[in-house]
């Protein structure tokens, strides 16, 4: 037997080891599809990118997300959190009621409360969160906690951090997660800053050279502040001076993006995402107490807004974000506003829009003109054909890169947060939205959106069929790659 042979019997065996691995690792069929197809047909490098970037980590976890390790202190905590979801829900008005299924399911699936008092404000771009989040920071007494995808060394990102230092020098404990990836800028300058000021600061998994493609993948996309257990900020803004829209931002292109302020007991299950992810970090092990989960009424605002939060990643058993999303779409009988700046819905999110639309609900979708991925924008663009046949309006923003992530139901669902709609936030990343079961709320999210079509160029359904044929190919062949980007 020559060593040719030998050699091509030993790439065989392993070519078939790596699709039974990819067969039983992989969640969903597009996917198994696309890394089966890449590995039998590229190789050596097509296995070498599922190994990269295909391993499934909702099935072999990065860490186990568990703040408790009392199993019957965790068992009484998650009765308590039923019971008193359950009470939230009986007190709530038509808001609540009539969205039951979804508030449900967040519950049973991710343990997150249903959670009433809360006073809730949409900040429409940097120029409002920012000034908020100093705000916020300045008035905090015991501690400060801040989880970002994106902080960079910038005016606003000097702000922040000295105005954490303030706080430190004061006795407050401020602790910091930066993602590796995302915010390597601050390596350099801030983050020494901030050590020898005494805030606690950690990147979310570092990113090392050995294990960099693997790393790379999953990230934390994450922007969290929580002040006190009783203030907590979410949403699409990263720390970067390209959100304030001016001249010291350092870019021409307005950046068009969504936060949320939440005041009260909604901002508990955001303490806890935090919590868990900074044991990982730093390797610590803080536990719940009162001074992290303050008991209502006696600090919060007394407020009328019930809040949810939905959270996901590598972390988690399910996709709870997606799931969440869906609940929504089938939920809602009259009207459906969605703005994502990376739309690659995947096959269930796709059917369940058309079914909306093609059942007499107002879908609307509302995406970049002008987009940072040309890549990601070709995928994008080839799923508009079969929403637009179902009769979902799709508007491209035209006054610069929209980047917020919201939807609202039936104007009783605001949903605001970090999550894309796309296979990265949905399966890779780690994300996190929050859900108001307001009217007042979703009417007002409503109106923003309008404003920001207002901006956008609504596709014409006749001109989209009839673009050039080489677009539609270079869109449909994007598109097979989609479930990997």
């Amino acid at each position: 037997m020559n060593w040719l042979l030998i050699l091509e019997i030993i790439y065989f065996v392993i070519l078939v080891l790596v699709c039974l691995r990819i067969i039983y690792d992989t969640r969903t069929n597009t996917k198994t599809l696309a890394y089966l197809l890449l590995a039998i047909f590229v190789p050596f490098g097509g296995m070498l990118f599922y190994f990269s970037f295909g391993i499934n980590y909702r099935k072999r976890k990065i860490y186990t997300k568990k703040l408790i390790a009392d199993e019957s202190m965790s068992a009484k905590l998650k009765e308590n959190i039923y019971r008193y979801s359950k009470y939230t829900f009986e007190q709530s008005g038509e808001d609540v009621q009539s969205t039951r299924e979804l508030a449900v399911m967040l519950v049973k699936d991710s343990h997150s409360p249903l959670t009433a008092g809360n006073e809730v404000k949409l900040l429409v771009n940097g120029e409002l969160k920012f000034p908020e989040v100093l705000s916020a920071i300045r008035q905090a007494k015991h501690h400060i906690h801040l989880e970002y995808y994106i902080y960079e060394d910038g005016e606003i990102g000097t702000a922040i951090a000295d105005a954490l230092i303030k706080k430190a020098e004061e006795g407050v404990a401020v602790r910091f997660i930066y993602d590796d990836f995302g915010s390597r800028s601050v390596r350099k300058k801030i983050v020494p800053r901030l050590k020898a000021a005494g805030v606690a600061v950690f990147p979310f998994y570092k990113v090392i050279f050995i294990a960099l493609a693997n790393r790379l993948n999953y990230r934390n996309h994450r922007k969290i502040i929580v002040i006190d257990g009783s203030t907590g900020f979410v949403g699409g803004i990263n720390v970067s001076d390209r959100y304030i829209n001016s001249a010291a931002g350092g870019t021409a292109l307005f950046w068009r993006d969504t936060h949320l302020r939440i005041d009260g007991p909604g901002v508990y299950y955001l303490q806890y995402l935090f919590l868990c992810d900074w044991n990982f970090c730093a390797n610590d092990d803080l536990e719940p107490d009162h001074l992290f989960f303050p008991r209502p009424p006696s600090v919060f605002a007394k407020g009328n807004k019930v809040v949810q939060i939905a959270a996901s990643g590598p972390d988690s058993d399910t996709p709870t974000i997606l799931f969440s999303l869906l609940q929504s779409v089938n939920q809602a009988t009259e009207e459906i506003l969605i703005t994502t700046p990376y739309f690659i819905p995947g096959e269930s999110l796709l059917d369940a829009l058309m079914v909306a639309a093609l059942g007499g609900i107002s879908v609307k979708l509302l995406v970049p003109g002008v987009s940072d991925s040309a890549l990601v924008n070709a995928a994008a663009r080839s799923y508009y054909d079969d929403l637009l046949k179902a009769g979902v309006e799709i508007y491209l923003y035209k006054k610069g890169f929209i980047h917020a992530k919201t939807m609202v139901s039936d104007r009783k669902i605001a949903m605001v947060g970090t999550a894309n709609m796309d296979h990265r936030s949905f399966d890779l990343n780690f994300e996190v939205n929050a859900i108001v079961y307001n009217t007042e709320v979703a009417r007002e999210l409503a109106d923003i959106f309008y404003e920001d079509i207002s901006h956008a160029e609504k596709i014409d359904a006749a001109a989209w069929v009839n673009r050039a044929a080489w677009k539609q190919l270079l869109e449909k062949t994007a598109r097979l790659v989609s479930p990997l980007l």
